[in-house]
């Protein structure tokens, strides 16, 4: 599908870009130019292909989610944090309704 000084003027339209007639056919090439390359790429046979998010293997590091109650590591706490809030209530921070 050729792309258009139509085409161009349309899309621009929906993005609210404005461009003139004459930058819409200096675009129109180059975009009918990037619409051939993933046409292209729709014609690679990708099947037995898994699909990946990088090109390097990468591997999350995860730890244990374990609640540590000492007060020198970070928890245990509570009760200090919330003596430094304005109003707390039920062991949570309390803050003002900000929408009606």
């Amino acid at each position: 599908m050729p792309v258009t000084i139509a085409t161009v003027s349309k899309i621009a339209s929906l993005a609210r870009i404005a461009i003139t007639e004459e930058q819409a056919a200096r675009i129109a090439p180059e975009l009918d130019n990037i619409m051939g390359w993933i046409e292209q790429l729709g014609e690679v046979d990708t099947t037995g292909v898994a699909p990946m998010t990088a090109v390097i293997p990468n591997h999350l590091r995860l730890r244990d989610d374990v609640v540590n109650a000492d007060p020198l590591t970070g928890g245990g706490i509570r009760d200090a944090v919330l003596a430094n809030a304005p109003q707390a209530e039920h062991g949570f921070f309390t803050v003002p309704k900000v929408i009606e």
